[in-house]
Order: structure tokens, then sequence, then C-alpha cells
């Protein structure tokens, strides 16, 4: 089924999670004990990121340095089979414009459609490390509306050469990446949010948030966005800060900002089991305000760790 399907079809708020494919060399089988405790809570959906190249420096005996691609993370596709045939759940494995061209693109969306996926989310993705800037690859995808449109194109049987004269039409319900405190490379929330449209517009039918710690700044983006149009279920992002170390990257790295009284309660941790106690807590409490206020489905970023995911899910599904 359908993500908007799940949605309109159910009868009160969903359980939804993100995992991250295993690093290169690792087994899926831990992978999949992580995520054996939440089928508890009868996810009808997981997603599974995607993660683009990086570039390490090779040494050789001469001196020079060889700029080298290489992915950590691969097997998006191969885990969202695994999933799909293991837990009978639907996977929704994200498509990113960096990384790829539109004919690989392409191609990856033939074999996720062969092997069932209905749902992708579509992003544009981050800038490698070792660049400062994001750029798209030759003759890739720029913005994430241009990739909604090629997927969108795909599901009325418009292929890229014109040689594909019976093009088979693909069925994908498409999402796109929604920012409660604005994407970082935005300079205000309203060019942000006219961004949002824009992708709505080309045909994405569902907006995943990002994380966030204050239910009031998802509550605003909200009534902005349907202010100027936007019909189309949100979800909100979830994760519980659970490490010392956490305080200060997620803000760093994501770009939002922790409320005074959750950072009042951080700042009493001595440990890092005190602040897992102090997140969990948090969330569960950011949880049953949002069920509260009717929202869809609840998205957690496990970060592939189900510990604290769990305990969330235990007190409020």
């Amino acid at each position: 089924m359908k993500i908007t399907q799940y949605i309109s079809s159910a009868e009160k708020t969903l359980f939804s999670f993100e995992i991250l494919p295993p690093l290169k060399g690792q087994s899926l089988k831990d992978l999949c004990e992580g995520i054996e405790p939440l089928m508890e809570f009868n996810p009808p959906f997981v997603d599974v990121t995607y993660h683009r190249e990086e570039f390490i420096y090779k040494k050789h005996p001469n001196g020079l340095l060889e700029k080298v691609s290489t992915k950590k993370r691969p097997g998006t596709v191969g885990i969202c089979a695994a999933i799909m045939n293991r837990f009978k759940v639907a996977a929704v494995p994200h498509l990113l414009c960096g990384g790829f061209t539109k004919e690989e693109t392409e191609n990856a969306l033939i074999d996720l459609n062969f092997i069932g996926v209905q749902n992708v989310l579509a992003l544009r993705g981050d800038a490698p490390k070792s660049e400062n800037k994001f750029v798209p690859e030759p003759d890739g995808h720029t913005y994430t509306k241009d990739l909604v449109t090629q997927i969108v194109g795909m599901n009325h049987g418009r292929y890229l050469h014109e040689e594909t004269e019976t093009g088979f039409q693909t069925d994908f319900c498409v999402g796109v990446a929604g920012y409660p405190e604005k994407h970082f490379e935005a300079p205000s929330l309203k060019f942000d949010l006219k961004h949002l449209k824009e992708k709505v517009d080309a045909g994405a039918e569902y907006i995943v948030t990002q994380m966030f710690f204050d239910n009031e700044k998802y509550f605003e983006f909200v009534k902005k966005v349907r202010e100027i149009g936007i019909t189309v279920p949100i979800i909100p992002g979830l994760k519980p800060i659970t490490t010392l170390g956490q305080i200060s990257m997620l803000p760093r790295t994501f770009f939002l900002d922790l409320p005074d009284a959750l950072m009042d309660e951080l700042e009493k941790c001595k440990t890092n089991a005190d602040v897992k106690e102090v997140g969990i807590e948090w969330a569960i409490q950011q949880s049953k305000e949002l069920i509260e206020a009717g929202t869809p489905c609840l998205h957690y970023y496990t970060m592939s760790k189900a510990d604290a995911t769990y305990k969330i899910a235990k007190e409020v599904f």
C-alpha cells in the first residue's frame, strides 16, 4: 500500500521509523535483530536511508594523492527487499539528487518497482563531507522538485529516451522532506516553504519533517504550510537525545534549537545514561502531545538503534 493509503485508512496515529544500512562489511543480521522489537507496534512502513559516495585520498609510493570514491553504507535496495520479505511491511527507500544521474535514477526506480516498492522519499541530499556546497552530478538533478517530476513522469509512463515507446507506468507514492525550523540554506522560512510548495505541486503526496524538539515549532510549521495551500499529510520526525555529545552535535549538524526546558534538564546530566533518560522522557511527552493533536503518524529516527525508540513506543502506542 501507499503511505497515503495507510494514513487515510488508519483509525489512530501510526508508528514508523527510519534505519541506516549497515556499514560496508557488516551483516544485515544485527540490523534485523534491532528492527524485530519495534514490530510490536505494527509499523506499516520503514524508511531506509541512502548514503551517497564519500571521497578519500589514497597516497601512492611516489607521494601523489589519488581521490577515490567510496560508499560506506551501500545496500539500500537489497535491505528494502529483505525487510519487505521478512517483516511484511512496506519499505520506503530514500532517493537522492546528489550522486545520481537522471539515467541512474530511472534505473534505480525500475529496480525498486520490480521488487514491489511503492513508496519513495525524494531528497536533494547533502554535499560530500569533502565539499562545502552541494553540486549536482552531470546530467543529474539540482533540486528535489525535479527529482519528484522524474518519478511522477514514470508513473505516467514517461522515460528518458524516446525509444522507450511503450513505457510501463510505475505507481510510486512520493514523499519529501519539510523543515519546521527551515532548511539551513534557505534565507527565511517563507522562502523555504515556497520550495516545499513547488515539491508538492510537482507531485509529492506526503511530507516527513526534519527532527525537532519543540512541538510548537511543528504546529506553527503545519499552520503555515496549510496557509499556502499544501494539503498533503505532514508526518513529524522525532529523535530522542541519548548521549552527552548529541547535546551540541544535533543543533550544529541539523540546524535546530533545543528548548530551554529540555536544556535545563540536560544540563543536570553527568553521564550518557542520564541524558538518555531525559531524552526518552522528553520524546514520550512530545509524542503524546502530537497524538492528542491528531497527527497522522509519528516517525522516529532510530539510527538503527532500537532501544530508545522501543521505550518511547511502549509508553505511547
